[in-house]
């Protein structure tokens, strides 16, 4: 079965299981994990912050970055299609007590000034802007990549406000790769991030939070609130620093093959390999003889797994375990439906 519904389905390599198998280990609650400690640190390093926080996942990341941003009873601002609002289950507002507002959809087109005209100060009965969150790269506009010109422009906006900037970068690494930003400079214009090594990166568990050690501090008090603090948790450390040493620039071979299968799909009207920049393809069926259910359907009998994301909305994610031979056969299956 070749498995195009994300980059979440990964198998760990022969190489990573090595490492987590020989992974020296402590009780990480009480900070004494010293493969944790080292992945913590490395990540920390890579975005320039100073310290990390190992945690089990991108949707904790991004929760603990954002309460460690905006006490309860105030607001974060954001993406109408933004991960934080869409795919962790209200845990905002459920758990942190966080209001949200949001800007219209349009994934790596924002507009910051008309971010900074949405911000409210505190003031008589209003809900005070305490952060802004953007995702790069952008899962529901395809991976789309946020300009790093515009990145500065919301650092801009941010500090004239005197709020927090939060990067959900659970894909960060895929925009690196595709635009050659270096983490650094990323890091440098956000106060918190929270990037993922389960996606691309195919470690089995896990995401970091990178800031400055005063907000880490706090924001190991927040995990351990959520039940997210883990005893020997440096065999899974481990297996994420396996993927930052051997997987960050084969990244660029999933952006290729994500270009493949928009290229070859392109004649049938359901992409623009124009927007296909890392390893996410939309396919928009609005046109196509076959909506997305029936497109999954019979893809899957086929031997090829499709994600739904709406009635005309498919989306076919590469990933390190779909190789040059996947997505020939691949092609040939979708094109062999979209044909109708």
């Amino acid at each position: 079965m070749i498995d195009l519904r994300s980059d979440t389905v990964t198998k760990p390599t022969p190489g990573m299981r090595e490492a987590m198998a020989g992974a020296e280990v402590g009780d990480d609650v009480y900070g004494e994990d010293p493969t944790v400690n080292a992945l913590e640190a490395e990540v920390a390093a890579l975005f320039g912050h100073e310290a990390g926080l190992f945690v089990p996942s991108g949707s904790m990341g991004n929760q603990i970055a954002i309460q460690t941003l905006v006490p309860p009873g105030h607001e974060l601002l954001c993406d109408a299609d933004a991960h934080v609002v869409t795919y962790e289950v209200g845990a905002a507002a459920a758990v942190g007590g966080i209001s949200t507002r949001t800007w219209p959809a349009v994934g790596a087109g924002i507009d910051p000034g008309a971010v900074a005209a949405m911000v409210r100060p505190a003031g008589y009965h209003a809900v005070p802007t305490r952060a802004i969150a953007v995702e790069q790269t952008h899962n529901r506009a395809g991976g789309a990549v946020i300009p790093l010109s515009t990145l500065r422009e919301l650092r801009a906006v941010a500090d004239d406000a005197g709020v927090g900037l939060h990067c959900d970068g659970a894909r960060i690494w895929h925009a690196h790769v595709a635009d050659g930003v270096p983490l650094a400079t990323y890091g440098a214009l956000f106060d918190t991030l929270s990037v993922c090594l389960s996606k691309g990166l195919g470690a089995p568990v896990g995401s970091v939070v990178v800031s400055n050690a005063e907000r880490i501090a706090a924001a190991r008090v927040v995990r351990k609130r959520l039940g997210g603090g883990m005893r020997q948790a440096g065999i899974l450390a481990a297996a994420g620093r396996y993927a930052l040493a051997h997987h960050i620039d084969r990244l660029a071979d999933d952006h290729a093959r994500a270009r493949r299968l928009a290229d070859a799909l392109a004649p049938f009207g359901v992409v623009d390999p124009a927007t296909v920049r890392t390893n996410i393809v939309l396919l928009d069926l609005t046109k196509s003889p076959v909506d997305a259910a029936t497109l999954a359907g019979r893809a899957k009998e086929a031997g090829v797994l499709v994600s739904v994301l709406g009635p005309r909305l498919g989306r076919l994610i590469t990933h390190l375990d779909v190789d040059d031979a996947a997505i020939d056969q691949a092609i040939e299956v979708l094109a062999s439906i979209l044909k109708g």
